[in-house]
């Protein structure tokens, strides 16, 4: 078992400060332990010997409040453990976003949607037990003990001897439990990985099941996998309850063998009662830190075992060799280059592209064409950045685009991808996530240039109308068409249009290709189509084969 996890540690510096006001916390803490065990101790001598109430009230008084500061300590340990935790994991929630937006948008880890979330979701409140409570017992945990020890060795060396000699047998069990315990929640952490991204998947695919009347036995496997979450998830409990009863034993056991100590030396006359007393009322408070210690970890153990893969997410660096630090000059004046381009998946060996050289030349339009996974839409991730070429390079006005800074480069580009998605919004919202300040005006004009008006109009709130999760569904085509009005109302120099017109009806694929014939007017433009209607009036088709290099051959 591990008792501090360097990495999350390190996560935890932006909240030094907190942290280190738990440690001063933990030791007022261990202070008022002594000092509580020394008034009862004394109270109770002084009962035993006669004296009164007025004699035993300063020390009644004093008694009460060091209860009333322990509870303070109590509460202050609590707040800025939880305060520590929640900023921890903002950050580590937004770091992981952010990685994933920004240096991993094609998941080319292989990290699932599903992973990503159940990580960021579960996995992360999971660490909240580690950062709010965890880390804090570690530190009342060292300096409890010591501290209990150090007095009870001024008071009676010999039950000091025999608390220290028991008090081993509570690590040595949480270090046997706790491996145990890494492993079964690491299996319980797999199987909920499993289950999140399956169900995605099957969410995502339910319309195609449901064609293909499949749905039915895509909930039997959702079963199976959910009872195997199941079984996994009790089995962690049951893990955890057991080493609670073997840690209280251990415990229980230390304390009846100072007890029996004290008591057969206080009829003896070898030791005096208040001394006897004080010895036995630390003797709990020596193991109790570390009992809560163990507890704790079990709380955060679903916490630790996701911050393996989560930190594996957030720390590996992304690969560039060099500094962006130059800006691209604008598709409208400057040609863009692929020069000897290749690039292969992490899950396919071949090379999806091989040494593919290709000219876009500002106002042109061309139409990228090949039959599926020869790499066109491949073509337009490495332009738009979301991947960089394994060999070779790519170009605007001769300037190496792994040297120009990916954000302004992309307030070039308008992109329409093959599936576009809505967000929760009104449709002008969605439209005007093309150029956030654009008007009404632009907004609608947009929707007329993309075909999208008529249809927006004929709707209840017209373009005000509520889409995305839990709003109005909206069909392909008119999804499509929304897409097409980003791209219009961003007016940017290079359009990527990526499969427009694909799994729609020829009435929907008329519109969207009369609205991309708009689009392309006076801009460059990359098409990737198989629909005979969108390569009519392009300037130039290029053919893609399998990785190959390029065929080009001028458009009909």
């Amino acid at each position: 078992m591990r008792i501090l996890d360097k990495l999350l540690v390190r996560r935890a510096r932006p909240v030094r400060r907190l942290l280190v006001l738990d440690a001063a916390v933990g030791i007022a803490s261990a202070a008022l332990v002594l000092l509580q065990a020394i008034l009862i101790a004394r109270i109770v001598a002084q009962a035993f010997a006669g004296a009164g109430l007025a004699e035993v009230s300063s020390d009644l008084a004093l008694l009460a409040l060091t209860f009333c500061a322990r509870s303070v300590t109590a509460w202050v340990f609590e707040v800025a453990g939880r305060r520590a935790a929640s900023t921890v994991l903002s950050e580590l929630r937004l770091a992981l976003v952010e990685r994933r937006l920004r240096d991993e948008p094609l998941a080319l880890d292989r990290a699932g949607a599903g992973e990503i979330a159940a990580t960021a979701v579960q996995g992360a409140e999971g660490l909240e037990a580690y950062f709010a409570r965890y880390l804090p017992q570690v530190v009342l945990a060292l300096v409890v003990p010591v501290a209990v020890l150090a007095l009870a060795a001024a008071i009676d060396p010999v039950s000091a001897g025999l608390m220290l000699l028991t008090l081993p047998l509570v690590p040595v069990f949480m270090w046997l439990v706790g491996r145990y315990t890494e492993e079964r929640t690491l299996e319980r952490w797999l199987s909920l990985r499993l289950l999140s991204n399956h169900f995605l998947d099957v969410v995502r695919g339910l319309p195609t099941l449901r064609s293909f009347n499949r749905a039915r036995q895509q909930a039997d496997v959702l079963a199976r996998v959910g009872e195997h979450y199941r079984r996994t998830t009790i089995g962690t409990l049951r893990v955890g309850f057991l080493s609670g009863s073997v840690l209280e034993l251990a415990a229980t056991l230390g304390v009846a063998l100072v007890a029996v100590t004290v008591g057969v030396r206080l009829v003896d006359g070898g030791l005096g009662l208040q001394a006897g007393l004080t010895v036995l009322v630390l003797a709990p408070e020596l193991y109790l830190p570390m009992r809560q210690l163990a507890s704790q970890f079990h709380a955060s153990a679903d916490g630790v075992a996701v911050a393996e893969r989560m930190l594996e997410l957030l720390e590996r660096a992304p690969d560039r060799r060099r500094p962006r630090i130059l800006l691209a000059p604008s598709p409208l004046d400057a040609p863009v280059r692929l020069e000897a381009v290749s690039f292969s998946y992490p899950s396919r060996p071949e090379f999806v592209l091989d040494g593919l050289s290709l000219e876009l030349r500002p106002g042109e339009t061309v139409a990228l064409v090949g039959p599926s996974g020869s790499g066109k839409t491949t073509v337009a991730n490495l332009i738009l950045g979301f991947v960089e070429p394994r060999a070779g390079r790519i170009t605007a006005g001769g300037h190496d685009l792994a040297l120009c800074r990916t954000d302004v480069w992309r307030r070039h580009i308008a992109w329409v991808p093959q599936q576009p998605t809505l967000f929760r919004g009104t449709i002008a919202d969605n439209i005007r996530l093309g150029r956030l300040d654009a008007t009404e005006r632009d907004v609608r004009d947009a929707g007329v240039l993309a075909g999208a008006d008529r249809f927006i109009q004929a709707l209840p709130f017209g373009y005000e109308t509520l889409v995305g999760d839990g709003g109005r569904p909206l069909s392909a085509g008119e999804r499509r068409r929304i897409a097409l009005a980003r791209a219009f109302v961003r007016d940017a120099p290079l359009v990527i249009l990526d499969e427009p017109t694909a799994d729609l009806d020829r009435t929907s694929a008329a519109v969207v290709a009369e609205s991309v014939e708009r689009l392309r007017s006076g801009r460059m433009v990359i098409l990737i189509a198989h629909r005979l209607e969108l390569v009519e009036h392009v300037d130039r088709v290029v053919s893609l084969g399998g990785g190959s290099a390029p065929v080009r051959s001028e458009a009909p």
